[in-house]
């Protein structure tokens, strides 16, 4: 518990560095925000009604007047108002984050479901033709782009099949939870291949280390069956890394895959980000980073309080 609060004491800190960076980074994007918010009407704008303009979303002021005017109100709950869609940030980011969530936990289920045993049946099985195999296959899997990946599933899939997996219009799981697996499932499938291939690879190497601890071998000595040592014994200490890959991985996956999000044409948080950085909408990418930041640092607390479960003699509160 106390490791827990002193963590959440350094959320402010965190989350004021990103606020900064985010804040001076989207401004350090070349063009002009208002012509990427009126496209070519920009040009029908006259010298004093783009200044009216930049006085009403704040621009004529410096960068600091900027800054604190707008995490003056983040401090208060309002991220200010998104000019591509009109509404407010938050509502927007509330939106779409459940689609990346879903998506997000689809995909790690998927990669743990087939990474974590593939690489358990590697390490078993060391230098044999399987475990070479199991190693070929998560090198290709961790070279391959995941967007290859998804125009390939794609092409197969009309090419070959005639069919084409359902995209544009989004169905919540609240609504129809069949057509939202049908819509969600290829691109679960992409990112989860290519994060399993990352897995087998991790958990191989780190069973291997576990195989040979003294502890191992003295479970065997005492005639417990190789599926008792390994899934009961060896796998839960294995598990440190994989929570840690997994962590790090699903923190970044709550970011949204902008690529297989714009792929499949899912109206997720990542391509809400990207639309937002190409028509300059500066309240809605400060928002949506910050909100991915907030959720990158509750994952990794949890991440190493899974350690301490995973492994008793992990004492967090002597580190």
């Amino acid at each position: 518990m106390g490791y827990a609060i002193r963590r959440l004491l350094v959320f402010p800190v965190v989350m004021f560095g990103v606020s900064v960076f985010v804040f001076v980074a989207v401004r350090l994007v070349p063009g002009d925000a208002i012509i990427a918010m009126l496209g070519t009407e920009s040009g029908l704008l006259t010298p004093d009604q783009r200044a009216a303009l930049a006085a009403y979303f704040g621009l004529d002021q410096n960068w600091f007047v900027q800054f604190w005017r707008w995490f003056s109100h983040v401090l208060q709950g309002d991220f200010g108002t998104s000019t591509t869609y009109g509404k407010p940030v938050l509502e927007i980011i509330l939106n779409s984050f459940p689609l990346t969530l879903e998506l997000a936990l689809l995909s790690m289920l998927i990669a743990l479901a087939i990474g974590l045993p593939a690489g358990v049946f590697a390490a078993t099985r060391k230098d044999k033709p399987a475990d070479l195999i199991l190693r070929i296959v998560a090198m290709i899997g961790q070279s391959t782009p995941g967007f290859v990946v998804g125009l390939l599933a794609i092409f197969v899939l009309s090419v070959g099949f005639g069919v084409l997996p359902e995209m544009g219009s989004f169905v919540p799981i609240t609504e129809d939870p069949l057509r939202n697996l049908g819509q969600l499932i290829l691109p679960a499938l992409t990112l989860g291949t290519a994060f399993a291939a990352a897995v087998i690879r991790i958990s191989r190497a780190a069973m291997l280390d576990i195989l040979s601890e003294d502890y191992v071998r003295t479970a065997r000595s005492k005639g417990l069956s190789d599926r008792k040592v390994i899934w009961r014994h060896a796998l839960p200490n294995a598990l440190i890394p994989v929570v840690t890959l997994s962590g790090v991985e699903f923190g970044y996956l709550l970011g949204g895959a902008v690529l297989i999000e714009q792929i499949f044409a899912l109206p997720g948080l990542g391509r809400v980000v990207l639309d937002a950085i190409q028509q300059r909408d500066y309240a809605l990418v400060q928002g949506s980073v910050l909100f991915v930041a907030f959720n990158f640092m509750v994952v990794n607390l949890l991440v190493d309080l899974a350690y301490s479960a995973l492994d008793p003699r992990i004492r967090l509160d002597k580190g």
